[in-house]
């Protein structure tokens, strides 16, 4: 149900086009499809949907005004709201404020800003001593027994007492010492004249005993709801005689809302809020300290997601088959990270964010990195935390829900469905920007950034009722149970930006300040507007240029040591890390990488095509210290071993030309499950698979080779799988985007134009008159003629026009031509001109002056 649109529409009507423009970008749903005139807009503002997600966007006073407004008398002066919001009179709009203590000063100042919000999201509307909240605002935000109001107030006593009998009403007023009225409606109007008598209620009040008024002093602040025995307690029939407790059905009982108030003192809400939390107490730290912190960190996480598409070069974990990554992958790819799961989880998404790992799509489908993981990998270090970055700051998929159950009690997986939270970016965008607000190198507690974003969006911060525990945030931190949405994005933005290093010690970082660029505005009842994904990467850029002087210089050297391990004391240079990758184990990881050298690791760098030499050569280069005789003696002694024993393709064979390694290897009881039998003196057959025998040779303590059918050694490549091209998650917007300015200029011209081409004054046409709001109906001839003769005029016409898929308009325009069915002219609706069929004009009437 909508409020009445002509006097919602009269003061739309009244606006100017930049006071159209802000309603509209407050309002974005308004404009899906746009408006015919101010009267369809004025519906459209009214309807239960878009009143619902505009109340949503309220901050928390300007919520406490509209819900004081909810329970006000409509109209309701602007005293009154003030009375509401104060519990004292209070002066005008504009006018000086009483003596008030430091928090009724407070709301006084803040009110007419609140009001004038409202006012410009068309939620309230008429002059400030007639104020009025839109209909189905009121129908939202009032008390019920469904839906109690935050005021705590109740109901009425003219609805709390409509199904009572006339009898007991004529009771109630007497027992309260009033006189007897004719009929419930006097009754009712008398009751509630005494419970708004502030000297005659202080005076029965006074009669109350003790018992009495501690009930009374119970249902204060709410929720105003009791329940009662069929034979009520002295102190609780004394109210219930004197209508203080009125029946809420067959055991239950509730205050009346007048008599609320009294008690009270006028006030509407127990502890308005119409300044915004502080952000206290402020941690002063050094700017310096904390870009250094943030690029460690950054370095980090650039390592962490590298490492991943490392562990996943020759083809990651199988997809589920509702989607994602099973829990025993994702614990197994936490323990290659050496992380927790949660935060695991979150490396996966960015990087799946970011498009560099995707399923492969075949029939066993499995994760792989993508191809543009290998475009990723060649960029300098800041712009690959650049595109980290942005794909993160405008993701929608959320990894702190992953592990959480759904509706259907089923647990969100990594990189699976469902994991898509629409409010993510605006809440993202948002803790960011508070962070902003502080001076560099400043930080607050967690609880102060989450309390400053439940007072500008309180009605989202409400917990659902039985809501579960939320899972941890990437940091291990675990929330409290039973927060909200709004919350828990916020908790886990705070710790995904340390980890990403936007955020330093808890302060924001000079790059993480020009990532948010200039887009963020400060709270307000409009949306803030969303950058869009070109704006975000030049942001991002900004922040890679002051991030790159940050970051550590690659390295072109290592340490070696004589206890077969190499110590790189910061970053490599790329080639270098990805060869020492192949020809050793990382063993720990830090400020410097710890890597050891294994015969396994050896034989997989001679896997690559590389020989000894070759590899004695590269550690000679990249060493400042001389390469070891340990490290050379594995090198040698495994390269000797190594392709004696060929494998190749029959089932499987092996090949060598030693005949008593052969003989070796048939006597060596490891090898039964090999199940091998000699074909000639150099070979031996295997009822087993190529890749199966090399590993089981290489278990044994062997070197062996991969065989092409030519003879040739197979050169095994670490990064032999890719999927093919992916696109990156495209993010799921919450509800219609914000539009930009000419969007909204045009829209304004277009409501304007038909609003006149509804409004404007027609003269009477000779057929019957239409009815009021339908198009004009006239007959072709009588339709042609006005036609032609506006040609000669130069004069503006209003016509009825149906297009080709049916639907009518009407359109005030300037006929130009006339010729072959069609008339050309001058469309004032559209602003611009256009060619009609005559055929589709239902009917043609001439204006009654010149208001064109």
């Amino acid at each position: 149900m909508t409020d009445t649109p002509r006097t919602l529409a009269e003061e739309l009507r009244t606006r100017t086009d930049g006071g159209l423009v802000d309603l509209l970008r407050a309002r974005p749903d308004l404009l899906n499809p746009v408006p015919g005139d101010v009267t369809q807009l004025a519906t459209r503002a009214g309807t239960r949907a878009s009143v619902v997600r505009a109340v949503e966007r309220l901050d928390r006073f300007a919520l406490q005004t509209a819900e004081a407004l909810a329970v006000a008398p409509d109209p309701c002066p602007y005293a009154t709201l003030a009375s509401l919001m104060t519990g004292a009179p209070a002066a005008p709009p504009g006018g000086a404020a009483p003596d008030a203590p430091s928090l009724d000063a407070a709301v006084l100042t803040a009110l007419p800003g609140a009001v004038a919000a409202l006012r410009a999201q068309a939620l309230v509307w008429g002059p400030d001593d007639r104020l009025r909240l839109v209909r189905t605002a009121r129908e939202l935000l009032a008390p019920s027994a469904a839906h109690p109001s935050p005021t705590g107030l109740g109901p009425t006593v003219a609805e709390a007492a409509a199904g009572m009998s006339p009898g007991r009403l004529q009771e109630i007023i007497a027992t309260a010492g009033l006189p007897p009225t004719p009929d419930p409606v006097t009754a009712v109007a008398a009751l509630t004249s005494l419970f708004t008598d502030g000297e005659r209620m202080a005076a029965l009040l006074d009669e109350a005993p003790a018992e009495s008024v501690a009930v009374l002093d119970r249902l204060l602040w709410g929720p105003p709801y009791g329940s009662v025995t069929e034979q009520p307690a002295p102190h609780l029939r004394w109210l219930l005689d004197r209508g203080l407790l009125l029946p809420a059905g067959a055991r239950n009982v509730v205050l009346p809302r007048e008599a609320a108030l009294h008690l009270r003192a006028g006030r509407a809400h127990r502890s308005p809020a119409p300044v915004p939390p502080a952000l206290a107490p402020v941690t002063a730290r050094d700017p310096q300290a904390v870009d250094a912190a943030a690029a460690g960190q950054a370095f980090t996480a650039l390592a962490t997601v590298e490492e991943l598409l490392k562990e996943w070069d020759l083809g990651g974990p199988a997809v589920l088959r509702a989607g994602g990554l099973s829990v025993r992958d994702l614990k197994r790819t936490a323990t290659a990270l050496d992380t927790t799961e949660q935060t695991a989880a979150f490396w996966l998404e960015l990087a799946h964010g970011a498009g560099l790992i995707a399923s492969d799509g075949e029939a066993d489908e499995r994760f792989a990195p993508t191809p543009a993981a290998e475009e990723w990998r060649q960029l300098p270090d800041e712009r690959r935390w650049a595109e980290l970055v942005a794909a993160w700051l405008d993701a929608t998929r959320t990894p702190g829900v992953v592990g959480t159950a759904d509706a259907k009690g089923r647990a969100a997986a990594a990189l699976g469905p469902h994991l898509d939270r629409s409010p993510a970016p605006e809440v993202r965008r948002r803790t960011l920007a508070l962070l902003a607000e502080l001076p560099p190198g400043s930080a607050v507690p967690e609880a102060a950034v989450l309390d400053r974003l439940h007072w500008e969006r309180p009605l989202r911060a409400a917990a659902p009722e039985g809501a579960p525990a939320a899972p941890s945030a990437p940091g291990g931190a675990t929330p409290p149970p039973g927060e909200d949405l709004r919350t828990r994005l916020a908790r886990w933005t705070l710790a995904e930006a340390e980890l990403l290093g936007v955020t330093g010690r808890g302060a924001l970082s000079a790059p993480g300040r020009a990532l948010l660029g200039d887009a963020e505005g400060s709270a307000g009842a409009a949306p803030r507007t969303t950058p869009t994904a070109a704006a975000t990467r030049e942001a991002a850029a900004r922040a890679a240029a002051l991030l790159a002087p940050l970051l550590p210089e690659p390295l072109d050297h290592v340490l070696l040591q004589a206890d077969l391990t190499a110590v790189a004391p910061g970053p490599l240079r790329r080639p270098l890390a990805d060869t020492l990758g192949v020809l050793a184990e990382i063993e720990s990881k830090g400020g410097a990488t710890v890597y050891r050298f294994t015969p396994a690791s050896v034989r997989r760098a001679l896997d690559t095509g590389r020989t000894a030499a070759e590899l004695q050569e590269f550690l000679t280069t990249h060493a400042r210290t001389p390469v070891p005789q340990p490290l050379a003696y594995l090198i040698d002694d495994v390269a000797r071993r190594h392709g004696r024993l060929r494998i190749g393709a029959a089932s499987a064979y092996v090949r060598c030309d030693d005949d008593a390694l052969l003989a070796e290897i048939l006597a060596d009881r490891r090898a039964a499950p090999l199940r091998l039998r000699r074909l000639a003196p150099t070979v031996l057959a295997a009822q087993t698979a190529p890749d199966l025998l090399l590993d089981g040779l290489r278990a044994m303590g062997y070197a062996p080779a991969a065989e092409s059918p030519e003879g040739d050694v197979v050169v095994a490549r670490p990064d032999a799988y890719r999927t093919g091209p992916r696109r990156a998650p495209v993010p799921v917007p919450e509800g219609p985007p914000v539009p930009d300015a000419p969007l909204l200029e045009a829209a304004v011209r277009a409501i304007r134009a038909g609003d006149l081409a509804a409004t404007a004054a027609r003269k009477p046409v000779a057929a019957a008159t239409p009815a009021p709001g339908a198009p004009p109906r006239t007959t072709s001839a009588e339709t042609l003629a006005t036609m032609q003769a506006a040609v000669l005029t130069n004069a503006a016409v209003w016509i009825g026009y149906v297009n080709a898929d049916g639907a009518a308009s009407q359109r005030v325009i300037a006929p130009v031509r006339v010729e072959g069915g069609f008339v050309t002219a001058y469309d004032h609706t559209a602003d611009e001109v256009r060619t009609y069929p005559l055929h589709r004009i239902t009917g043609v009437a001439d204006l009654a002056d010149d208001t064109v």
